[in-house]
């Protein structure tokens, strides 16, 4: 298949004409606007530091049901004792910069870049981009970011510092997604980690009609927090109609 080749306006292929790994499109930037664009799409970017910026959309997707949801006894045991403060969206730029940081075992450097980092950071200044962070006396320790888009949430990237600080923060993220009546956590590719909470495979055809589904108007579908509220790039991302 051929590989796409972005140009000014923040418009994607099909993400069925993806090459058979996943990857569907190359170029472009990452305005507030395109990565709008890409999450409606169900496309994210993914590259290497000093390369181009390549999009993705792969086949099978890794998804996770907030309603199926599987804690293991001992973090149970864990988040009952309040061994962590759980906050959402107090140190949003932080929690990105230690998910870049963070060493991380069989990996060898970050494809969160400084140009990414900032990019989420306009996200958040938007709305629609969240973080859900484990604290521990008075120190980050933990934590989890992605962006809304209707009924979905994509998970970029969670770190820790101190163990089950990150699984604590997930949980938290998932419990709150659910209770705001988000259907499904984007979590990407296919992660042993992510499959021990409940995660599973699904065709990108059906991830892709949920998340359209989500974005039908529907006046209990979630919206992003009110920040900047005449903003379009949020109306946009939620659904509503400009």
């Amino acid at each position: 298949m051929a590989l796409y080749r972005l140009g000014p306006d923040p418009i994607f292929p099909p993400p069925h004409l993806a090459e058979p790994e996943g990857l569907l499109a190359i170029g472009g930037d990452l305005s507030a606007d395109r990565l709008i664009a890409a999450y409606r799409r169900g496309v994210f970017p993914w590259y290497e530091p000093g390369g181009p910026i390549l999009w993705w959309s792969p086949d099978p997707r890794l998804v996770l049901f907030p309603a199926e949801l599987r804690v293991s006894r001992r973090l149970r045991r864990t988040l009952r004792s309040g061994r962590f403060e759980i906050r959402r969206d107090t140190a949003f730029a932080r929690v990105v910069r230690a998910c870049a940081e963070t060493p991380r075992d069989h990996e060898d450097g970050t494809w969160i870049t400084p140009e990414m980092q900032a990019a989420y950071a306009r996200l958040h200044e938007l709305g629609v981009a969240r973080s859900v962070e484990a604290w521990r006396d008075g120190e980050l320790v933990g934590g989890v970011y992605g962006v809304l888009a209707g009924r979905c949430f994509s998970g970029e990237s969670m770190f820790h510092t101190e163990t089950d600080a990150s699984k604590a923060a997930l949980v938290a993220l998932v419990e709150r997604l659910e209770a705001e009546g988000v259907e499904m956590l984007d979590c990407q590719v296919k992660s042993e980690h992510l499959l021990r909470f409940g995660a599973r495979e699904i065709p990108r055809d059906e991830f892709l009609a949920r998340l359209e589904r989500g974005f039908r108007d529907d006046p209990q579908a979630p919206r992003p927090p009110a920040r900047r509220a005449a903003s379009a790039f949020a109306r946009a991302l939620s659904g509503e109609r400009p």
